[in-house]
């Protein structure tokens, strides 16, 4: 019985998206938005799936870049159309989605199948080749989705990269500074007490007592885990916050959260170079987060809530999608794929 509900409510998430990509498609068309109220009001599965479709197109709708204009021209030029704009405000300037006419199904799969390989082009343009071009232009070294790298620098300490990551190494006879510009890196430092080891990453700056080290950059914060050693953690927007972490220890710095501490076993510390993500008692929002570098692909997570539940586990990050259907299952939420490249985390 249980597999039964699972698949009617899976078919059901299938058709609101498909609902979705239609009366986007085609406005105008009043049988089209007649058989589309129709659906609607067939059940509450029905009701609440189309919810969920929605949420999540506004949440894609708000990560709109700064300046569309130059990756809307190439789309434009893909679509072959001056009027690629139209759909777009028809959507907008009404609360209840567009409707329109109806083509013969053979010829409506292949168009649909455009418009979504459209729209996950356009997303790319605007979130990842814009940021990642100006990455490039300021980093010494950086990874892609699901690579890590070794990097030895000149006086034999090492950076393991951790995917999707970026860093810029100035070096000088007084002084190491690497920036972390983005993503994760571990540390192992080669001891030099005349030229001091330091790791700058967002609102946080690290000065290397003797270590191996861990630094997570977050939108909002840094994250500092000590394998062994000892590391000086000193928060570049709190006063007289300076914080010292021995073996197992770490800390936590966010921006509105201030500076929360804790430990780990050392095995568990970096274990992506492992390739495991484990998780005990975080936010479903910061696992998604750590396994989005992973994934070639787009994850949303539709529900603020269960972001925010707690998550444990250990996970392998070779299987991507596999991970993100465990975290999701041990809270009872189901990941639905939209496409190969678009992934839907939801309450069931």
């Amino acid at each position: 019985m249980a597999g039964n509900t699972e698949s009617s409510r899976a078919r059901i998430d299938r058709e609101a998206t498909d609902w979705m990509i239609r009366l986007q498609e085609e406005p105008g068309n009043d049988d089209l938005r007649q058989a589309f109220d129709t659906w609607l009001q067939r059940s509450p599965e029905h009701a609440d799936a189309w919810a969920a479709t929605r949420h999540t197109a506004l949440l894609i709708e708000a990560a709109a870049p700064a300046e569309p204009r130059s990756w809307q021209a190439a789309l434009d030029e893909m679509r072959g159309q001056t009027t690629s704009h139209q759909h777009d405000a028809a959507f907008a300037a009404n609360d209840a989605p567009p409707t329109g006419a109806q083509p013969h199904a053979a010829q409506r799969r292949p168009r649909r199948l455009r418009v979504a390989g459209l729209a996950i082009a356009a997303c790319l343009l605007a979130l990842v080749v814009g940021p990642h071009a100006y990455l490039h232009m300021r980093a010494d070294y950086t990874t892609d989705t699901a690579e890590t790298r070794d990097i030895q620098l000149s006086d034999d300490s090492v950076v393991t990269l951790a995917p999707e990551s970026a860093i810029s190494v100035h070096y000088s006879d007084g002084e190491r500074h690497i920036d972390l510009l983005r993503g994760e890196a571990f540390f192992e430092v080669t001891p030099a007490p005349t030229r001091p080891f330091r790791v700058s990453s967002h609102n946080t700056e690290v000065t290397v007592l003797g270590t191996g080290f861990n630094v997570l950059r977050r939108d909002l914060g840094t994250a500092v885990s000590v394998e062994h050693g000892r590391v000086r953690v000193d928060p570049t927007l709190q006063a007289d916050a300076t914080e010292v972490l021995t073996t197992g220890q770490t800390i936590s710095v966010r921006d509105a959260q201030g500076v929360e501490r804790g430990t780990l076993p050392t095995g568990q510390i970096a274990a992506w170079r492992q390739h495991q993500l484990i998780a005990q008692d975080q936010p479903l929002g910061d696992v998604v987060d750590r396994l989005r570098r992973y994934f070639p692909g787009r994850i949303v997570v539709t529900d603020d809530a269960l972001a925010g539940q707690p998550v444990t586990g250990v996970y392998n990050l070779k299987n991507p999608v596999g991970a993100l259907r465990g975290i999701a299952r041990a809270q009872q939420a189901v990941v639905r794929e939209i496409t190969p490249w678009l992934l839907l985390v939801s309450a069931s």
